[in-house]
């Protein structure tokens, strides 16, 4: 597969619904130093010096849905608290999301909180309520699930294991997808994948296909394994299991399984990877892809958001200037100027720093290199310029 058709379909996912249906749940962040051991038990202190707050779970895939593009139809509950009502109005300040949160007074909305210093995650304090939803709340979200799915091209079940994605749910879900002839996907939990019936597609990580299938992972040989054990077992129509710097490896109808390495560059932080993997495969079918494009954007979506601090989003813009690179299988592409200039463009919206230097460069050598070095050095990406194109 040549790629070069996978930005036609990025452009023509724009503007296209997703209903996202699961479990939604409030991350914060508490930041601060530390400087010395408590007396009291052998644990740090730590100064905190600023807070921030986001959408988590299904409000994380909501949040990179609407980066790439596409218009949400975000569907769930949260607690009729404080932190449900700062839940709603971060996600009402996302262009392109739609929230429809029921709120729940018997409920407290999920909150992980995370104590980080120095860059480094000291503490996580879960508050949540796991048990499923009542039958009340369940019959809103079916009837929210039955209204948006009209105006959508795909439905998305984002299972956290916090009780929102009932059985119910997931019946109505694959319902709705019958009617209106649109794909279901399930990014699933725990170790009963057959629960969520003849889904599309479904999008266990490594992890999770081990423990569903009781198998090992590690090889490729080992992955199909797993995924003719799953395929044997399940309803579901495609499995895709993202396999962290190694790719995505997936099976359909039978089909002999297909491994797709991902391109090797810097991973700066994996928080929130899964949730760009699930948003780049609804992107890929809403533009009109088959299961092989919605992979391939899926593998590009993920490569950048790993090289980005943080529960990070990956942009329409930068994910067509990595498909335009060929980045996302490691091919090297022949850019226009207009191109170049839109991808540079796309690396200081992302807050790089773009550094520029030219020379002739007929003959490589050590002086040249440690040239390059250094300019590359103080910057996050460097662009070199030759003086005549026989350089």
């Amino acid at each position: 597969m040549s790629g070069a058709h996978l930005p036609g379909l990025v452009r023509a996912a724009a503007g296209k619904r997703i209903v996202c249906v699961g479990d939604v749940m409030l991350d914060r962040f508490i930041y601060g130093g530390v400087t010395r051991i408590s007396p009291e038990a052998p644990v740090p202190i730590m100064r905190r010096t600023r807070e921030s707050a986001m959408p988590g779970g299904a409000g994380n895939v909501a949040r990179n849905l609407a980066s790439l593009g596409l218009a949400v139809s975000l569907i769930g509950v949260v607690g009729d608290d404080g932190e449900g009502r700062e839940l709603a109005a971060l996600l009402g300040d996302i262009d392109g999301v739609e929230a429809d949160l029921i709120a729940m007074r018997e409920r407290a909305t999920t909150l992980k909180t995370r104590f980080v210093a120095g860059g480094q995650q000291l503490l996580r304090v879960d508050a949540e309520d796991t048990s499923p939803i009542g039958a009340a709340s369940e019959a809103e979200l079916i009837a929210s699930i039955a209204d948006e799915a009209s105006r959508a091209s795909v439905i998305i079940l984002s299972d956290y294991a916090k009780g929102a994605v009932t059985d119910g749910v997931i019946a109505a879900a694959l319902a709705a997808g019958k009617t209106y002839g649109i794909p279901v996907i399930a990014d699933p939990k725990g170790r009963d994948f057959a629960r969520y019936g003849a889904v599309d597609l479904i999008k266990p990580n490594a992890s999770e296909l081990s423990t569903a299938m009781r198998l090992p992972v590690e090889t490729d040989q080992e992955i199909e394994d797993a995924l003719t054990a799953a395929q044997t077992a399940l309803p579901a129509k495609s499995i895709v299991v993202t396999r962290a710097a190694k790719g995505m490896s997936y099976a359909a109808n039978g089909e002999p399984i297909v491994h797709l390495s991902g391109q090797a560059r810097e991973v700066y932080d994996v928080s929130g990877a899964g949730d760009t993997s699930i948003a780049a495969l609804a992107l890929g079918l809403a533009g009109g892809g088959d299961l092989a494009d919605a992979v391939a954007l899926a593998i590009a979506a993920s490569g950048i958001a790993v090289g980005k601090a943080g529960t990070a989003t990956v942009s329409a813009s930068e994910l067509l200037s990595a498909l335009q690179l060929g980045l996302h299988n490691g091919g090297v592409s022949y850019l226009s100027v207009e191109a170049a200039t839109s991808q540079i463009a796309a690396w200081r919206e992302a807050g790089l720093t773009v550094g520029f230097t030219n020379g002739c460069f007929d003959i490589l050598h050590p002086g040249h290199l440690r040239v390059l070095e250094e300019a590359k050095s103080r910057c996050g990406r460097l662009v070199v310029g030759l003086n005549s194109d026989a350089s």
